[in-house]
């Protein structure tokens, strides 16, 4: 590595605070690796590297946060994708990685303009990689003083935002109103919505078997084994990946029910419970967003990212719960009938790509639900 500094950003973990033990669970809450969450914005002078500090807080596939941002000044950099964290099983062409590096760029504009900023955003500077993501940039980002259109109330809700991935309150229907200020129609993007009828029935079927498919299929499976951080102490190790912690769930690891084999075993409890779970977070949408682009080129998925960012941001502010359903549209051989059942459905013409979908619904408010965050560390090289 020569002079040039770079920025790491080495992960984030979608940690389950798991109902249970009030004293023992608080003991068991990662507090290092959910740090970031707390101090974005508050540890940096310079701009630049204050608006990432709200960048790594995107959502992205399997938090697997690919993003290496290499630092040129206070207001230039470039940001590249870690080849070391792209997921071949489920996500074979990195079409999923990209569309979360969107999110990445998207919340680093609302970032920007929340400081006074416009970032000028290019992407891929040195040619686009087709096929595979390699070491070239994925885009060169710029801040410009005195010229920002001010702050996006958007903006307001990045600490609030969190994926739910519980099942949701089927007693609550999902009013037209918010669904009206999702759907978008611009030459980059499309973004469509349902709260009811056939259309919401047969995502729920369809988003329920396509999870199953995953859980039957031995290589898409084990990515997601793999990446599991079962424990504070393995979650605060690695904030990356999929992160399971809290007093319920150490409880059974220690048990020794709650394992990456036990997961792993169609034959084990672990993973029955697992798949109903699944079962029933399908089962529970109250309706579904999905953002389409007229073809699948990489900016493309740049641009579903950023897309989806906002809409994320915009249900938070509606009060309402969102999960991604992107299993259907995974590119494997064994998901192919989903994927094509997807398009006839939601895509309106040929080439048109649906790139994300998401389930909608309130959350419960009755009981001790487990709460998520997403939990980041950064790191400078």
């Amino acid at each position: 590595m020569d002079r040039r500094k770079f920025l790491k950003i080495a992960g984030a973990g979608s940690v389950i605070i798991a109902a249970g033990g009030i004293g023992f669970a608080a003991t068991r809450t990662p507090t290092a690796a959910l740090k970031p969450w707390h101090t974005a914005g508050s540890l940096y002078a310079d701009p630049m590297r204050q608006a990432l500090s709200y960048a790594i807080l995107a959502p992205n596939p399997h938090n697997r946060q690919p993003w290496v941002v290499e630092l040129k000044s206070d207001r230039e950099a470039l940001l590249h994708c870690d080849p070391d964290r792209l997921l071949p099983a489920t996500d074979p062409f990195s079409r999923q990685i990209v569309i979360g590096l969107g999110c990445f760029l998207e919340l680093f504009s609302l970032a920007a303009e929340a400081q006074g900023y416009r970032a000028d955003i290019r992407y891929f500077p040195d040619g686009v990689p087709e096929k595979t993501l390699d070491r070239r940039p994925i885009a060169h980002l710029l801040l410009r003083e005195g010229d920002s259109l001010g702050d996006d109330p958007l903006f307001a809700q990045t600490f609030n935002r969190h994926t739910n991935r519980n099942p949701y309150d089927t007693a609550r229907n999902i009013p037209d109103s918010p669904l009206r200020r999702l759907n978008m129609e611009s030459t980059a993007v499309r973004i469509g919505s349902v709260n009811g009828g056939k259309l919401l029935a047969d995502l729920r079927a369809l988003t329920r078997d396509a999870m199953r498919i995953e859980f039957a299929t031995p290589e898409a499976y084990q990515e997601s084994i793999d990446l599991m951080r079962i424990g504070r102490r393995e979650i605060e190790a690695n904030p990356d990946g999929i992160s399971l912690g809290g007093a319920f769930l150490e409880t059974l690891s220690l048990a020794g029910v709650l394992s990456r084999e036990t997961l792993a075993d169609p034959s084990s409890s672990a993973y029955r419970i697992g798949l109903e779970m699944s079962d029933e977070a399908a089962m529970s949408a109250m309706g579904f967003v999905w953002i389409t682009t007229a073809g699948n080129s990489r900016t493309a998925q740049i641009e579903a990212g950023r897309a989806y960012m906002r809409t994320a941001l915009q249900i938070t502010a509606d009060g309402l719960a969102m999960q991604p359903m992107s299993q259907t549209l995974q590119e494997y051989s064994a998901m192919a009938p989903n994927f094509k059942t997807i398009h006839n459905w939601l895509a309106r013409q040929p080439g048109e790509r649906v790139q994300m979908l998401a389930r909608l619904g309130y959350a419960k408010s009755v009981g001790p639900a487990p709460r998520w965050a997403l939990a980041t560390r950064m790191r400078e090289n």
